[in-house]
């Protein structure tokens, strides 16, 4: 019997090759908090009859069914790859570091078309027996990431999903040992793309990829579920910086409009050899929206840039992660 509270809880997920079909769970991540649901349109009988001073019962039915809601978690040194991959849409192989056992997976950003996740969520009714909701057809919507002074590295994923099933197995949790990046693994970088250097100051980053996509496609024959969402819009990428006023660079490329590239990476310990555990996200152009300091009293000078990132012309947004995992 597990513990009859959130702390019997657990998430697993896995690829599906078919959109909407399940797949056993193959991963287990940890987690913080989630709120993945099935949420269902309803339509009521407003037909009249004598005498009747409430709707029926019998004559209220679903007409649609589909899935969504988040999950936030520690961004850690293994086990992110499926969810990066369902949400920069690269099918991603990780390639061993010469004959170390580091593996580096790049994800690039491209359609998500056919990447959805089945995610499998156990939750413990208080006397200990866990409950199964599998949620199927789970695609990325959006995926923020943030760390500030003294704090972990965190991810919060939005989904929109096909249907959920109750009537799967729920699979047995395992997980490796895992170790969460963090602010003192930090480092942010700026200038020309491929050169960038350290940028002094920063105190916290965050960078929001949102994915949007049609996920209002229900039609006839479908049974009330959807067809999987296809983009039908531009990719947004933005995020802030707050920083100590410690040099002008940011506040000038403000002035300017100017863009330049930002990088910002967590390394951790060696995996083996010169290969040490890695999230990187590169950002090959952005512009600042907002953010020029002011004074407001006695402190230090503490502005907060807001950026857009866009498509240089020529370099693509990415992240890379290293781990010790061989597979996805």
């Amino acid at each position: 019997m597990a513990i009859g509270s959130g702390l019997g809880a657990q998430i697993g997920i896995a690829p599906e090759t078919t959109y909407g079909t399940y797949v056993a769970p193959t991963k287990f991540v940890e987690f913080t908090k989630e709120s993945v649901v099935l949420k269902k349109t309803t339509a009521q009988s407003s037909g009249i009859a004598a005498g009747r001073l409430m709707a029926l019962s019998s004559r209220r039915v679903v007409t649609q069914r589909e899935v969504a809601g988040s999950l936030e978690m520690e961004v850690t040194n293994k086990g992110m790859g499926l969810l990066l991959q369902a949400l920069m849409g690269t099918t991603v192989t990780p390639v061993q570091q010469a004959t170390s056992t580091a593996y580096l997976q790049t994800h690039v950003l491209a359609d998500t078309a056919g990447k959805s996740l089945t995610i499998q969520k156990g939750i413990p009714l208080t006397t200990g027996t866990v409950t199964d909701k599998t949620l199927v057809g789970c695609k990325v919507t959006s995926a923020e990431f943030s760390c500030g002074a003294g704090e972990m590295l965190t991810a919060s994923y939005e989904f929109d999903g096909r249907d959920c099933d109750e009537t799967k197995t729920l699979a047995v949790a395992s997980y490796s040992a895992m170790s969460p990046f963090h602010f003192g693994q930090m480092g942010v970088k700026a200038g020309t793309f491929g050169t960038e250097t350290a940028l002094d100051g920063v105190r916290k980053v965050s960078v929001k990829i949102e994915r949007p996509q049609a996920t209002d496609r229900f039609y006839a024959n479908q049974s009330a579920l959807k067809a999987e969402p296809i983009s039908n819009d531009l990719v947004k990428i933005t995020g802030s910086l707050e920083m100590d006023y410690v040099a002008t660079l940011m506040d000038d490329l403000h002035t300017s409009d100017a863009a330049t590239s930002l990088v910002i990476e967590f390394v951790g310990p060696i995996i083996a050899s010169t290969y040490a555990e890695t999230f990187r996200i590169k950002l090959p152009a952005i512009k600042l929206d907002e953010g020029p300091p002011t004074v407001e009293g006695y402190d230090v000078v503490r502005p907060t840039y807001n950026f857009t990132a866009l498509y240089d012309g020529t370099n693509s947004v990415a992240i890379e992660y290293m781990s010790s995992d061989v597979t996805l």
